[in-house]
């Protein structure tokens, strides 16, 4: 495993003191393929402190996932983007990210063993607290962290945002050690109503905790800005529904990692 260190020009004020946001690349495999993650953290915190595993959507480990993870750190996490595609692989073109991101959910041994990769990852930085450990995506990534979590990783929370909502078996379900927080729009025609319908049925049936929110109005990637500028029928940017699922992730990330 091999990492490079660099700092964002952010500068995010911490009281009277200035604070810089660190970023490390970091090189590592699963079952002989180079991944290429992104550690973000904030420097000037000291001691261990919770870890957060970022799961990008299909078009790969981006600005966008990277920009949330730097917004983690700005909360005292420590965050790490992981690479689901290999080599750091992005794509600004639907169908070669439908492609690359059918490729990993065609095959689950290496769809869970991938974010598996990248949990141990975390859990191996030194300012990383190993029992305080959770997971976000945002839609293919979504699905990602709910596959991580059906594996029965060692998360405290896991949150998606505008995810496709793949329904666990029961043995996946009673696996399932997070609180689940899903947030999802309401008006999204890509997740249809018979999937939701099936995965809060596994979830109730396991008695897993989760809170499932549908937010008014809101259609798919609802938190991403830049939405609207693919010109993807049923996908744009919704501010509401992106500022009051961030908030809900905060408070659950306060109440199951202590922060």
């Amino acid at each position: 495993m091999r990492a490079t260190v660099a700092t964002l020009g952010l500068l995010l004020a911490a009281g009277t003191a200035a604070a810089a946001v660190k970023t490390k690349e970091i090189e590592y495999d699963h079952d002989g393929t180079k991944l290429k993650g992104l550690l973000v953290f904030d420097d000037a915190g000291t001691g261990k402190r919770p870890g957060v595993l970022v799961f990008h959507e299909w078009w790969g480990l981006n600005d966008y996932a990277k920009k949330r993870a730097a917004m983690l750190a700005e909360l005292g996490y420590v965050a790490f983007c992981a690479d689901m595609y290999g080599d750091g692989k992005v794509t600004e073109h639907p169908k070669e990210a439908g492609k690359m991101a059918q490729e990993v959910r065609m095959n689950a041994k290496v769809w869970q063993g991938r974010a598996q990769a990248a949990l141990k990852v975390l859990q191996s930085q030194e300012n990383v607290d190993g029992d305080k450990l959770a997971a976000i995506g945002y839609c293919f990534g979504g699905s990602t962290a709910l596959t991580l979590a059906y594996s029965g990783a060692p998360l405290k929370a896991v949150t998606t945002f505008h995810a496709a909502l793949p329904t666990p078996t029961d043995e996946q379900a009673k696996a399932i050690k997070a609180k689940l927080l899903i947030g999802h729009g309401a008006d999204d025609g890509f997740v249809s109503k018979d999937s939701i319908d099936k995965f809060k049925a596994a979830l109730d049936k396991a008695g897993v905790k989760y809170d499932f929110e549908a937010y008014p109005g809101a259609v798919h990637s609802f938190t991403v800005p830049e939405a609207d500028k693919k010109e993807i029928k049923g996908m744009a940017y919704n501010a509401e529904a992106d500022k009051k699922s961030w908030q809900q992730m905060q408070d659950l990330f306060k109440e199951s990692l202590g922060k």
